[in-house]
């Protein structure tokens, strides 16, 4: 328990370090650069491609119609480019988070093995390609465990645990493999995460309960379009920031953990030897003894 409140209390005062402000605006700044990009290359042909699509509905051909009477501009005009908008907004976000959420959880990990474990040996136990392919089919089980479990959600009760369950048990696998793939040995990441594994899983737990709230302010974007422009870069914002607070607990309790693991282990074979050298002595005594 002090292990757990500890790591949670630096992961709060990290989030206000600068490097993690930087990190956590970055999704914003490449979904813009990638807006503009695709804005600049594709917007005038997708716009029209949609407007196209539009007037050749047949099912809403009447709909349009209606709508007219109460504009006097033509509404799918007016509506394509807003179309595209909803539909490229959530394709760039994804994008974009998936590529800054690379980036964050090692330069994170980084940060705090240099402020507080700038002194414990990094071992290496896992490579970057082994741990990306990991991720990947753990996510892949996870999303098949959504799948699976989405006709119990109509239970009350079981939408408010499964989903979260499910996101923490991922982030649990996920970003503690990940804190101690550049410092712990592949024996010493399995004890831990085998000694350590129900609080880990709290720590996924909790963070996946953090991680519904940026969806609620992304839902009231979708449904108050007027507030869309400035709803959907705060709740990518947020969302980036409970990715990195996440990562920090999971680096602060990982590292933690590693350096008294290795400190036990080292008391541990110093008694031992200490022992040896007792035992020895006492051994020459009798051999010495008249």
């Amino acid at each position: 328990m002090r292990l757990l409140l500890d790591s949670f209390w630096r992961s709060v005062a990290y989030c206000l370090h600068p490097r993690v402000i930087v990190l956590s605006l970055l999704p914003l700044g490449l979904m813009i650069a990638l807006a503009a990009v695709f804005g600049y290359f594709y917007w005038d042909a997708a716009v029209a491609w949609t407007r196209g699509a539009l007037d050749a509905w047949p099912l809403l051909a009447s709909f349009w119609s209606w709508i007219g009477h109460f504009f006097s501009g033509d509404v799918t005009a007016a509506l394509a480019p807003l179309v595209v908008v909803f539909a490229a907004t959530p394709l760039i976000v994804l994008v974009s988070l998936l590529v800054v959420a690379g980036i964050m959880a090692p330069a994170l990990t980084r940060l705090v093995a240099e402020r507080r474990f700038a002194s414990l040996e990094q071992k290496k136990g896992a490579s970057f390609l082994g741990s990306m392919a990991r991720s990947i089919g753990l996510t892949v089980l996870a999303l098949l465990a959504l799948v699976v479990s989405m006709p119990l959600w109509l239970i009350p009760p079981l939408v408010l645990i499964l989903p979260p369950l499910i996101w923490g048990w991922l982030t649990y696998r996920v970003m503690s493999f990940d804190a101690l793939s550049e410092h712990a040995s592949p024996e010493e990441r399995d004890t831990l995460l085998r000694t350590h594994r129900l609080p880990l899983l709290g720590i996924g737990v909790l963070c996946g309960y953090l991680g519904a709230a940026p969806s609620i302010v992304w839902a009231s974007g979708l449904l108050f379009a007027a507030a869309f422009f400035v709803l959907a870069p705060l709740a990518i914002w947020i969302y980036t920031l409970v990715f990195a607070f996440s990562a920090l607990w999971f680096a602060h309790y990982c590292l933690d953990a590693l350096a008294q693991l290795r400190a036990q282990r080292a008391a541990a074979a110093v008694s031992s030897s200490a022992v040896e050298v007792l035992d020895a002595s006492a051994a020459a005594s009798q051999w010495s003894a008249p």
